[in-house]
């Protein structure tokens, strides 16, 4: 199965690999989510829907989840998000 990133889930991504480079982290941050990733297109299915048929992955480290969207033949990744962040601010992007 293939994925790809909504636009704005993979400026989010990049914004969270600059911030955690502050803190010498963003090597582990980007191999946490890559592994997280690859866990999801190897069983989409695994992770609960939140809502409507968004489903969402929680990182093992750095309070994060992935929303992600299953389709046929590919995951679209909605969104790289922040547990601290609003738990809706992600929901114009289903309209894009």
């Amino acid at each position: 199965m293939n994925y790809e990133f909504h636009p704005a889930a993979l400026q989010e991504y990049a914004e969270a690999v600059q911030f955690f480079a502050q803190y010498n982290q963003q090597q582990n941050f980007i191999d946490t989510i890559e592994n997280c990733i690859f866990r999801i297109i190897s069983a989409p299915e695994r992770w609960p829907v939140i809502e409507g048929n968004i489903r969402r992955c929680l990182t093992p480290k750095f309070s994060y989840f992935i929303l992600y969207k299953v389709y046929s033949e590919r995951v679209v990744i909605v969104a790289v998000m922040s547990c601290r962040r609003d738990p809706d601010y992600w929901k114009s992007r289903l309209e894009s």
